[in-house]
């Protein structure tokens, strides 16, 4: 499973996506970080990236394809075989399921890549926190900033103090 992780990270999401060269800022971290804790829907919303949609799309086409070609070369005879109506059903089923599965793709793998940004921001605006660790605490934090209504420059502040008391 690692390895098809290891092929997801280096080859499928540099080609799918735009990165910005410079680094995340400590407010769009904090703003990322709070939506992907509250697992809300991050399409267009993580900052420094952009998805290429033709890319994305040709992507699944293959994976799709990859998949089920050696499903229907198997049953190939069968479905030669079938009554003509119950393939036009089971195509409509694989038409439903085909763009079911690509919703699922796409929110996955951009769930997969704010992930990605939001821990290389962290490294480097939180390099002595761990983000497995303290993720959830600078999210809850930053709500209570927000509710405060503190300004942008005494938020770093504010967040790193209660981080330490805790």
């Amino acid at each position: 499973m690692s390895k098809i992780f290891d092929i997801v990270d280096n080859t499928i999401i540099p080609l799918v996506f735009v990165k910005a060269d410079g680094p995340m800022l400590f407010k769009e971290l904090l703003k990322a970080n709070k939506m992907f804790d509250d697992g809300l829907n991050l399409e267009g919303k993580i900052p420094g990236t952009r998805v290429r949609i033709g890319r994305n799309i040709l992507v699944f086409l293959i994976i799709w394809n990859v998949a089920l070609m050696p499903v229907s070369f198997l049953f190939h005879s069968l479905l030669a075989k079938i009554d003509c109506h119950v393939l036009i059903i089971t195509s409509i089923l694989f038409t439903g399921l085909f763009f079911a599965s690509y919703s699922i793709y796409k929110s996955w793998i951009i769930d997969r890549v704010a992930l990605k940004v939001i821990k290389e921001a962290w490294a480097n605006h939180y390099p002595h926190f761990s983000y497995e660790t303290h993720h959830k605490q600078v999210s809850r934090i930053y709500a209570e900033a927000l509710d405060k209504e503190l300004p942008a420059k005494k938020m770093q502040l504010y967040i790193l103090d209660h981080m330490i008391e805790e």
